[in-house]
Order: C-alpha cells, then sequence, then structure tokens
C-alpha cells in the first residue's frame, strides 16, 4: 500500500486474566461488533458454529465516508490459545472484481495471546491489502495524497483495535 510495502497496525494490552479466558473472548467473533466503531454486526457462514481453519463468517460494516458493505472472512490461523487470525475479502466487489479467497484479503487481522505474569498480553494485528479496499479507491482517486489517505486510515484502525483492546481487558478482567 506505500513504498514501504503494505499499511500494517499493531496494538497491545496487557489484560489481568488468565489466556484461557483472553481467548474465549478473542475467538467469539460476535464480540468485535460490540466493540468496534466500524463493525456492526457478524454471522458464521456455511453451518460453521465456531473458529476452524477455513471456516467462514461475514461482517456488515458502516463507515462515514464509505457508507455500508459486506465482507466474507476466511479463519488462515488458530493455534488453541496463541494465535487466531482471518483474512477478509470482498466477495460483492464493493471494492473492485469481486475476491474468492484469502490471497486477495483487502485486510487480514490477527490476535496472538502470549502468558505474562499473571495474565496475558494480548496483540491485535491488522493489515491491508493485497486486495483492493476502501483505501485503494480513495488513493486512485487522490494519488497526490497517498501518504496522508494511509496515515488517516491506520489511524482509524489503531483506534478502533485500541477501544476493541480496552474492552476485551475490562470483559476479561471483569470475569475474573
Amino acid at each position: 500500500m506505500s513504498s514501504a510495502g503494505p499499511a500494517r497496525v499493531q496494538c497491545d494490552v496487557w489484560i489481568g486474566a488468565a489466556v484461557r479466558r483472553v481467548w474465549d473472548l478473542v475467538t467469539d467473533i460476535h464480540l468485535p461488533a460490540r466493540l468496534s466503531p466500524e463493525l456492526q454486526r457478524v454471522a458464521w457462514l456455511d453451518g460453521a458454529l465456531r473458529p476452524a481453519v477455513g471456516a467462514r463468517f461475514e461482517g456488515h460494516n458502516s463507515h462515514p465516508l464509505l457508507g455500508e458493505w459486506r465482507t466474507v472472512s476466511h479463519v488462515v490461523r488458530l493455534d488453541e490459545h496463541r494465535a487466531f487470525g482471518w483474512a477478509v475479502v470482498d466477495e460483492d466487489g464493493r471494492f473492485g472484481e469481486p475476491a474468492g479467497g484469502p490471497a486477495e484479503a483487502l485486510a487480514s487481522w490477527r490476535y496472538e495471546l502470549e502468558a505474562e505474569g499473571d495474565g496475558t498480553r494480548l496483540r491485535q494485528e491488522a493489515v491491508l491489502g493485497p486486495g483492493r479496499n476502501g483505501v485503494t479507491l480513495a488513493v486512485e482517486r487522490r494519488p497526490d495524497r497517498r501518504e496522508e489517505i494511509l496515515a488517516f486510515r491506520v489511524g482509524e484502525l489503531r483506534a478502533g483495535m485500541e477501544k476493541t483492546l480496552a474492552g476485551i481487558k475490562e470483559l476479561a478482567e471483569r470475569a475474573g
């Protein structure tokens, strides 16, 4: 996305709760819709009921500049109590040709968990691309403002991730 490679955002938080408790929260795909400013709702697809590599879920998003859209996510990583990752694709062609699979992801997301002291270090990462997304559209319209557009979107993602991580921390610590 930039001359240095894809736009990448990473945030982390220490949570005063066991890895198992944090894992239960981050693998609940419905939880981010309660915490995120952009993700509105999610649902498993194809009869899936919980995360498994290859499982798919749809997400419905809303953004003041982009409106509303649907994405389909493919679970691409599931290392019990360590990592949960998914690739988000544009199956509906909102940002260009419909994407068929994770190799054409508009973004990839991942949670990583690590026991630290008497709690858990939780990291969340998002990587934009390689597929077309809202940033792609904005940069095509205003190539002279590429770095500004990327910085704005990275800032939005960081703020949303920090809010989500704070919510997970609160829920995990409250539950004990």
